[in-house]
Order: C-alpha cells, then structure tokens, then sequence
C-alpha cells in the first residue's frame, strides 16, 4: 500500500513539474514574442527615419511580402516609398493601404499626398473628398489648400491654408506656399506678409527669401529685406532682384543690382556675370 502511495505521489509531482514546465515555456514564448514586436518595432522606425531611404524601401518591401496581411508593414512601405521619392509606387502601395482591413482617414490624407507627389491632382482631390469632415488634420487641410489653389478657387484656398497655419507648430512651408498662391494672384503686399512670417518662424528657408525679394521687386523696391542671410545667399537674392528689375523694364537698376551680386559673392557668380553680359550684348 505504500509503495502505491508512493507511486501516485510520484506520478503526481512529475505531471505538476510538467505542468510547471509547459506553463512556463508558454509563458517564455510569449515574452519573446513581445521582445520581437519591440525589437521590430524599434526597427521599422530607424528604417523610416534614418536610414536610408533606398535601404527602407527593400526592408518593408521583403517584410511585407512575408506578412502581406498585415497593414502596418504594408503603410510602412508606402512611406518609406515617399521617402524615396519613388512617387508613382508609393502612390499604388498606399491604393493597396485603403482596400486593407484596418484603413483609417490618415491613410487616404497620405494617399492623396502621394498621388500630387506623382502629378496625379484629379485623383488625389477624388480621394480626398471621401475623408470626413471630421478628419481635421493640419495635412490634410494644406492638401485641400493645394488643391484649390490647383483649381484657382481662391476663396477656399485662403481658407484651408489659414485653418492649417493654425494646426501646427511648424508653418513656415505652409505661409510660403500660401504667399506664393498669393505672388501668382499678384496681391504683392500680402505676398511679402506671408514670406515674412513663414521667416519668423524659420529663418533659414531660402525659398522663402527667394519669394520675399520676388513680392518686394514686383512692387518696384529692389532694396534687400531685412532677413538673416549669408554671403552667397545675398548675392543671390541680388540676382533675383536684378532679374525682376529687368523683367519690368528697370534696365539701369537691374544691372546695378547685377554688378552688386557679383562683387557680393564670395565666389565666381557664373548665372550673373552670364545674365550681365546678356544685358550687355556681350
């Protein structure tokens, strides 16, 4: 009798130590699991930051093509497409994104986004109307600015870009492209408004530089804006000023302007002395 009870006791333990073991390894697995999920996690946003965009492209394209049901690995490869500025295929990966189980409002902003990437405009404005009115996104209202800018609906186009200056905290390529719409309406006064602040809150964008001299010169006042600048920088501003004059017919004062970028330009100015000696008939 004791050795059964011995037996059963025995028995006993080792299918509890078992049971022990079986419970412990699943639970083994599952801290792994969430390990990897860290790990690729982690990964996928250095390949979308970082890394470099071609290098981003092949790793989502290989691990979504292991997994293609999941959406998170297939709107990582969109992105990382853009990135590339490999436009036309990131615009048919986020095609993809919308049709998957999972799709949000988000995802078609950034279809749309990838389709004027690709020079598709009519497109992206047909997938934009399908988000809802309640999607309120800073890029998603530049993308409805852009767009009615596209369609020359003035109106609606001040409207999206000031609902979107006041949805981030970083405006400044917003106000320059609004204050180019307005240079191309030739409302000048309120161009060189919108470069300026787009200046304040990044002084270091040329383009807008660029666009401010622009607006300025097409009022006739060829004076440089007061904006942080470089040497070679000023003497491109110079340059456009000079242009401007010229194009206007304010012969004397655009070669004045010319002569001033070259001898401004730290280096050999190859586009003005060119633009000079075209002035010059030389």
């Amino acid at each position: 009798m004791r050795r059964i009870t011995l037996v059963t006791l025995c028995l006993g333990t080792a299918m509890a130590l078992s049971a022990c073991q079986k419970a412990g390894d699943t639970e083994v697995d599952r801290a792994l699991q969430d390990v990897n999920v860290i790990d690729e996690s982690n990964l996928s946003d250095l390949m979308l930051t970082v890394a470099d965009a071609n290098e981003a492209v092949s790793y989502f394209k290989r691990t979504s093509a292991e997994n293609p049901d999941r959406i998170d690995l297939q709107r990582n490869l969109a992105k990382s497409l853009v990135r590339a500025k490999q436009n036309t295929e990131a615009a048919a990966a986020w095609a993809k994104v919308i049709e998957m189980e999972g799709a949000t409002s988000s995802d078609r902003v950034d279809y749309s986004d990838a389709l004027i990437r690709s020079g598709d405009w009519d497109k992206a404005e047909e997938i934009l109307d399908t988000v809802p009115p309640t999607h309120e996104t800073f890029k998603r209202y530049k993308l409805e600015a852009m767009i009615a800018d596209g369609n020359k609906e003035w109106k609606k186009a001040d409207s999206f870009y000031d609902t979107a200056v006041g949805l981030t905290t970083k405006p400044s390529s917003t106000l320059n492209n609004w204050g180019y719409s307005k240079l191309s309406r030739g409302k000048y006064r309120e161009a060189e408004r919108l470069f300026g602040e787009a200046l304040q809150y990044e002084p270091g964008l040329f383009t807008a530089k660029n666009n401010l001299v622009l607006a300025r010169s097409a009022q006739r006042n060829y004076q440089m804006p007061i904006v942080e600048m470089t040497q070679t920088e000023r003497a491109m501003l110079l340059h456009t000023a000079a242009l401007s004059a010229i194009k206007q017919g304010d012969t004397s004062m655009g070669r004045s302007l010319l002569e001033d970028a070259i001898d401004t330009h730290p280096q050999h100015f190859e586009a003005a002395v060119h633009s000079l000696s075209a002035l010059d008939g030389t």
